[in-house]
């Protein structure tokens, strides 16, 4: 992502919260990039595939299907407001 200087001054926090979930934000004058915005210590930890291996498992009946009023919902033939009380 690529913003102004005058939109980085006015929206730094936003800004920083993105870079914090792992963006990159170029900072550019006159549309000639200047700055990058980058985490500080490298962003969040390195994806560990199989970390949940053993501590996660999923019901027999998963892809059962849905009660009919529940189905209705998903496929907008009901009201929520109703309720499913």
């Amino acid at each position: 992502m690529s913003v102004n200087i005058h939109e980085a001054k006015t929206n730094l926090s936003k800004l920083l919260a993105r870079v914090e979930a792992g963006e990159e934000i170029v900072i550019a004058r006159a549309g000639k990039p200047v700055a990058k915005l980058i985490p500080a210590i490298g962003g969040s930890e390195p994806r560990q595939p199989g970390r949940w291996a053993g501590k996660v498992s999923v019901p027999d009946d998963f892809d059962a299907p849905l009660p009919d009023e529940v189905q209705r919902y998903f496929d907008g033939e009901s009201d929520p407001e109703d309720g499913l009380d």
